[in-house]
């Protein structure tokens, strides 16, 4: 099924708060009125995973400036969390909210879970505050996402909300010029 545009179900999780350094819980229903990024990946004590994790961590204040908050989410326990937090230097970077989907109710919910081994899929989701999925994308356990790119994506789907008559073309960055689709642009583009 495909998921753009429809409302995020609900859940309620344990979950690792770095910068207070602290277990806390996580409701679906607290996110409402906030921009959301929901980034998925395999497992904690992995390869691809903490360069993904330190990418976010190195653009979060950017992410924060434009009124988005980041849930990294895997199948590990808060508890794992923590432990890799501790444990590694680039972990500690974080200052984002490290969610345990250990029930895989979250990762079911987004379709990422695989079932066969209990690891999520490396899933991006973006999600409006009204709980509605904007954008998602799926990789392969061995492919890493990009940070910048993701905030590019976000800045897009928050203007385009914004901005209800205009869309962003490819590459756009903010306070780039926007199109207006009309009949007018059919074939001159």
């Amino acid at each position: 099924m495909l998921l753009i545009d429809t409302e995020i179900k609900p859940f309620s999780a344990a979950a690792f708060k770095p910068g207070n350094k602290d277990f806390i819980n996580i409701d679906s229903a607290d996110l409402k009125g906030k921009w959301c990024v929901f980034f998925f990946y395999p497992a904690d004590f992995t390869f691809v995973c903490p360069t993904e994790l330190e990418d976010l961590a190195d653009h979060y204040g950017e992410f924060q400036d434009a009124g988005i908050e980041i849930f990294a989410v895997s199948t590990d326990s808060h508890f794992c969390h923590k432990a890799w937090y501790d444990s590694s230097e680039t972990i500690r970077k974080i200052q984002y909210t490290m969610i345990s989907d250990n029930t895989f109710q979250i990762s079911r919910n987004f379709e990422v879970l695989r079932e066969n081994e209990g690891r999520s899929e490396r899933g991006t989701f973006i999600v409006d505050p009204d709980g509605i999925i904007k954008g998602m994308e799926i990789t392969c356990e061995g492919v890493g996402r990009e940070a910048s790119s993701l905030l590019q994506k976000v800045r897009a789907a928050q203007y385009v909300r914004e901005h209800p008559d205009e869309v962003c073309p490819a590459k756009w960055k903010e306070g780039e010029a926007t199109l207006a689709p009309s009949l007018d642009l059919v074939g001159k583009i």
